[in-house]
């Protein structure tokens, strides 16, 4: 049987050199995305997805073959290491900081698809925003943009705005900015309070139950996610699905116009950052100690109510 022929070259990337193998290697063979144009669109969108990625601990998720063969997660830092990337030691992983393009690109060339960062800073108890995670156990999901624009609703209620972005998978996650000095467990108690109110008002369509077999066609609430040495899909992360989907944040108009995830990949997502800049970074940290303080001095408070 003939050898595979191997070809490498080097990039030249803020002073630093990175090994480029095989860059003709299909990674997206539906759409067309060759390693090669994987770098191109993963240099392009770096602003925007290392903002959410540095100083934390990185999980990629890498795929040798493309889409189409197996993966695995990969938390310790691969070797070689080159010396231009820096890492942390957490409960005895060493994970990769990606701080910058040369480490992205590097990582890109191992084939990492998917970047996962941790919910706070390497060293760091402190959550770096709130995220509520909504997730289909179908494999489509037609109300995802309803659930979406109802959770919205309800933290628009109590004062809080959010951005709601696509996973680049079938779900939704709605974040909002908080200030320094909030904990995660102060999140919780926010998120199991908004969790239990759109359960009750929205049974048909919300749940709180935690395995996937006994959810039947519910969309899950998940605020248990958002933890210490939890991830979830970084904004502006590439999704190892068939059409190479981004996770993208959306304007409220986008999922009132029941936009299908799917609308958002490698192949536009930089057209989209051109027109529509980074929707997260446009909303000021919202006052979410407010709804905290509430919640607390509630339940401190002796229920009036009968029944």
């Amino acid at each position: 049987m003939a050898r595979h022929r191997t070809i490498k070259g080097t990039l030249q990337i803020e002073g630093q050199e990175i090994q480029i193998t095989n860059p003709d290697k299909p990674l997206w063979p539906e759409v067309g995305i060759t390693k090669a144009i994987y770098l191109q669109k993963l240099a392009a969108i770096s602003p925007y997805l290392l903002r959410y990625c540095r100083g934390r601990l990185l999980t990629t998720i890498r795929y040798p073959h493309g889409v189409e063969g197996e993966s695995f997660y990969q938390k310790n830092a691969p070797e070689p290491l080159p010396p231009f990337v820096t890492t942390y030691i957490h409960e005895n992983i060493n994970y990769v900081l990606l701080n910058g393009l040369p480490e992205l690109l590097w990582l890109g060339n191992l084939a990492a698809l998917e970047f996962h960062p941790s919910l706070h800073l390497a060293g760091s108890e402190q959550p770096c925003e709130w995220m509520i995670d909504l997730d289909p156990s179908q494999q489509e999901e037609p109300r995802i943009m309803e659930a979406t624009a109802i959770v919205g609703s309800v933290l628009q209620s109590l004062g809080l705005s959010s951005v709601p972005k696509t996973s680049g998978a079938t779900g939704v996650q709605v974040i909002v900015p908080i200030s320094d000095g909030i904990t995660f467990d102060d999140l919780r108690s926010v998120g199991q309070f908004v969790g239990q109110y759109v359960t009750e008002k929205h049974p048909e369509l919300f749940t709180l139950e935690r395995l996937k077999k006994n959810r039947g066609n519910k969309i899950y609430f998940d605020y248990l996610q958002h933890y210490s040495g939890r991830t979830l899909a970084a904004p502006y992360t590439p999704r190892a699905r068939t059409l190479a989907t981004v996770s993208t944040p959306l304007t409220w108009d986008e999922v009132q116009q029941d936009v299908s995830p799917k609308e958002f990949h490698l192949l536009n997502i930089v057209d989209r950052l051109k027109d529509k800049g980074d929707l997260l970074q446009a909303l000021a940290p919202q006052p979410i100690e407010n709804v905290i303080h509430q919640l607390k001095s509630q339940t401190k408070r002796p229920s009036k109510r009968k029944g």
